[in-house]
């Protein structure tokens, strides 16, 4: 959330003051790959679905084993999905009324369902069956990409223009695609989508079993490498895109997503170093408050108006100042609302 919140853009200003070969690298890694390839911007999104799914056996699961009611989750569990369904929707012109040219496929969208079929899995099956669906779901989905035929290209085409993808994304949503021809949150990428969930959900067990601390940080450790090699490496016969989810992208940004968690577990969990994080967990506790929020406030207009007098004095750092000051303006939102324990949650 540090990133799309304006983390990405203070890292960006700083190429508009000094341009080097390293900040134009850091630039790019700020903007997404495009059809094909890996910036550290793909990551953020299917980190988040990881995430997702990492907490599902630590409140699902555990509940389910003290003997909760179903009932009563299956209500908390649809509630929690729709509530993120409609937020995304709201989020991207629902309220406007003009649902011709309203995109219908939402980020708050896509981890609601993602959410809503990993938590039923986690209440109805156990840690073997959530690895075969999700295995079976990455290569189910590569088999469709080669060997279905689109019309009027035929199998296997991985342009933007032949790919199944876009044939099923302009057959299937209605009002406008997000990206044109295609969506980023078409229908066949849900699906791996949701097998990075499971990655998340097999990674939450693998926590909450009786192997001490350092042990379950090295099999993060071990599971975030193999899964960083056989993705890059399944990646060199059928790319990695974010913008369709595919298989080898799932694996790839797995062992990313493996190896931070294994960082960060080791270095609060392991060591008990917490104080550092607190700037971090003002915006993990409202994240989906900021998510909308900041198309709902105009945050840029606010930081220009407070430093005002601090930016029109800041000569060639400008572009770094201003961008940092609306990432300062949005934190100071959310630790208001931190401070006064007010969390809006889906």
């Amino acid at each position: 959330m540090l990133w799309t919140i304006g983390g990405g853009d203070v890292v960006k200003s700083v190429s508009k003051v000094r341009n080097t070969p390293v900040t134009e690298a850091l630039y790019q890694q700020m903007e997404h790959a495009g059809w094909e390839g890996f910036h550290f911007l793909d990551l953020i999104f299917p980190l988040f679905l990881f995430l997702v799914g990492v907490l599902l056996p630590f409140s699902i699961g555990r509940r389910v084993e003290q003997g909760a009611d179903r009932k009563t989750l299956y209500v908390h569990i649809a509630k929690r999905t729709l509530v993120l369904i409609l937020l995304g929707l709201v989020d991207y012109g629902l309220l406007r009324f003009d649902w011709d040219q309203m995109r219908w496929s939402t980020v708050l969208g896509r981890i609601g369902i993602c959410y809503f079929f990993a938590a039923l899995m986690v209440i109805h099956t156990g840690w073997r069956t959530q690895a075969l669906v999700g295995t079976s779901i990455l290569l189910l989905f590569w088999a469709a990409l080669m060997f279905i035929p689109v019309p009027g290209y035929g199998p296997g085409v991985r342009t933007p223009e032949g790919c199944l993808t876009t044939y099923l994304d302009q057959l299937l949503i209605p009002g406008k695609l997000g990206l044109g021809l295609y969506d980023r949150q078409g229908i066949l990428s849900t699906f791996t989508a949701f097998s990075t969930t499971l990655l998340g959900v097999l990674t939450g067990h693998w926590l909450r079993t009786r192997w001490s601390p350092r042990q379950k940080t090295m099999g993060l450790l071990v599971a975030g490498l193999v899964s960083l090699i056989f993705g890059h490496l399944w990646g060199r016969f059928f790319f990695i895109s974010r913008n369709i989810w595919t298989s080898s992208f799932v694996v790839y940004a797995g062992g990313w997503s493996l190896l931070l968690l294994a960082l960060f577990y080791w270095i609060v969990d392991v060591k008990g170093y917490r104080k550092w994080a607190f700037f971090l967990i003002v915006i993990g506790m409202n994240s989906v408050t900021i998510w909308v929020g900041q198309r709902c406030i105009d945050f840029s207009y606010t930081a220009a108006y407070v430093f005002d007098g601090l930016l029109r004095y800041s000569g060639a750092v400008k572009p770094v100042l201003a961008a940092f000051s609306v990432l300062t303006v949005k934190w100071l939102f959310l630790y208001f609302l931190h401070r006064h324990r007010i969390y809006l949650k889906a």
